[in-house]
């Protein structure tokens, strides 16, 4: 699923099916829906998903919560607009 597919599937009430878990956070952060993304990134260990986990807590306030994960991530802390953050996320793990 490309990223403008995936930005217009955000009109429904699920995220479609087949999405992998990364996209599936994403999905619901984009839905407005971050305990539900929380939820799926602690479910995995990647780098991806620390990255994810790093942007939920940054959009939550919770900045040294943030700086732990984007180090987990293996990158610096973003001060980009959480939307533009958002769209590279989803950029980075779609097809």
């Amino acid at each position: 699923m490309d990223q403008a597919r995936f930005e217009a599937s955000l009109a429904g009430g699920t995220p479609p099916a087949g999405l992998s878990g990364h996209l599936q956070a994403l999905w619901w952060l984009g839905h407005g829906e971050p305990e539900r993304a929380h939820h799926l990134v602690q479910l995995m260990e990647d780098a991806g998903a620390a990255a994810i986990h790093a942007h939920v807590h940054r959009l939550e306030g919770d900045l040294d919560n943030a700086r732990y994960w984007y180090g987990r991530a293996g990158a610096p802390f973003c001060n980009d607009p959480p939307q533009q953050e958002w769209r590279r996320l989803v950029q980075r793990f779609a097809e």
